[in-house]
């Protein structure tokens, strides 16, 4: 099925390594260029030389939490390659922790940066997309059910969900589709770095697969396809709702 990515130009924050990078590169991949963010600027680089240089990506090491990185992405994308066609926002995870016990400052710093930092990138993004753009959200399974000792996670992404169906709601009219992605387990760097530093990596990784119902843990590039997917010209009837990546491990509808 062609995808029509073909010269069609996307924004992905968070993108120099882990789930938005391999969105990124399925963008590629089926023929459409990329400007990718992050807060490093060394794996920025490296990112962008991964996706085939600069006639297939652009850079830009910026915070999502920095009001004008989003305009400035914006500006980047129309400078490097005449038009922009979508975008996916997606932040850090906040630290961990039980609801309970995070201080008034924790809370604070993750609404600032995990929340509206996402709210300001999909506003700005939006509001600059043509007919047929789309903007997807990078959320958690923790939109419908809690994750052990995540609590701001728990508390913040559900309230994401719904500024993004909200979204869908005011920028509709205008062709423009808003939607948010929620991933399972997959085995990014991150998730490789927690499983080593576990007493006993093998039994941990394990314990988690079995966990799901399809006994693995994904691989980056099978959300990267479902998100490029979703943020295509073939996905233009889908918007307001949340699309989950997990391998069958949410019990929730």
């Amino acid at each position: 099925m062609d995808l029509g990515l073909a010269d069609r130009v996307f924004i992905l924050t968070g993108a120099s390594r882990g789930l938005g990078f391999a969105t990124a590169q399925a963008l590629v991949d089926d023929g459409a260029r990329v400007v990718i963010s992050s807060r490093s600027a060394e794996q920025v680089a490296g990112a962008v030389a991964d996706l085939g240089g600069p006639q297939h990506a652009a850079g830009v090491a910026a915070d999502l939490s920095d009001p004008g990185t989003p305009r400035e992405l914006v500006d980047t994308a129309l400078e490097k390659f005449g038009r922009l066609d979508g975008a996916l926002v997606s932040v850090g995870g906040p630290a961990p922790g039980t609801a309970a016990s995070m201080t008034d400052d924790q809370w604070r710093q993750a609404f600032d940066t995990v929340f509206l930092g996402s709210v300001r990138a999909a506003r700005t993004f939006a509001s600059s997309l043509p007919e047929g753009g789309a903007v997807g959200l990078v959320l958690s399974t923790s939109v419908k059910t809690p994750l052990a000792g995540l609590g701001l996670s728990n508390g913040l992404r559900p309230g994401l969900a719904m500024v993004a169906k909200d979204m869908a709601d005011e920028f509709g009219p205008r062709g423009v589709r808003v939607l948010s992605i929620l991933p399972g387990r997959f085995m990014t760097d991150r998730s490789r770095e927690l499983f080593e530093a576990s007493d006993d990596p093998a039994t941990a990784t394990a314990t988690v697969a079995g966990a799901i119902p399809l006994r693995r843990i994904g691989e980056p590039p099978e959300y990267g396809r479902v998100a490029a997917f979703l943020l295509s010209p073939a996905a233009s009837y889908v918007t307001g709702t949340a699309v989950t990546v997990d391998g069958g491990s949410m019990r929730t509808l």
